[in-house]
């Protein structure tokens, strides 16, 4: 891949990156299986989770309400071959202590592949690497 990706693609895939937060931490997690490819693979600690809904299922058990908190995602690079791109962000996870202040639980990085369907682009695979 060479060359500056499009704008419209840079900022297609901003918002892919930003609606993962969002809806992960807003708990919505209708809205949070349509960011995935229908064959699309989340890989966590070693082990690889396949398919829009079990991408979901694996997600939604590991976040319930009461694990919920804040990504924050930063230092995007994203680079776009076409129909298909490749993104690597930093991350930041803030959860609750006991008394329920915010405190950072993980660091780390996201590994991306995204590919574009039907003009909408989607998270092929998404490796977390943690710090």
């Amino acid at each position: 891949m060479s060359g500056p990706a499009p704008v419209a693609d840079v900022v297609a895939l901003q918002r892919l990156v930003a609606r993962y937060c969002h809806t992960l931490d807003d708990g919505d997690f209708d809205a949070f299986e349509t960011l995935w490819a229908p064959d699309a693979e989340f890989v966590l600690r070693g082990e690889t989770v396949r398919g829009a809904g079990a991408v979901r299922a694996d997600l939604e058990a590991r976040q319930p309400p009461e694990r919920r908190g804040r990504h924050l995602t930063h230092n995007l690079v994203v680079d776009v071959d076409g129909d298909r791109a490749s993104l690597r962000s930093d991350f930041q996870f803030f959860g609750r202590d006991r008394e329920g202040r915010p405190r950072l639980v993980f660091l780390g990085r996201y590994l991306d592949e995204a590919v574009r369907t039907d003009g909408t682009w989607r998270f092929a695979r998404r490796e977390i690497e943690f710090f």
